[in-house]
């Protein structure tokens, strides 16, 4: 079951870009402290997170300079 929980939280629902606070409501989790115990952050994930945030900050400077 722990197991279970694990591959759920990071590899199902986070890594297919699930908030967190939801991962933890399906879990039946009170506490988000809780639910990161279970949620590990891939490396992927992180890598992707920082990519997207470049392109929306690429898009906004782009329209600035409009």
């Amino acid at each position: 079951m722990h197991m279970a929980c694990h591959t759920f939280a990071t590899s199902v629902t986070l890594s297919n870009e699930v908030p967190i606070e939801t991962v933890s409501k399906i879990l039946g989790h009170t506490s988000l402290k809780t639910t990161q115990i279970y949620a590990r952050i891939l490396d992927k994930k992180i890598s992707d997170d920082m990519s997207d945030l470049q392109k929306k900050l690429e898009e906004k400077r782009k329209s600035k300079d409009i």
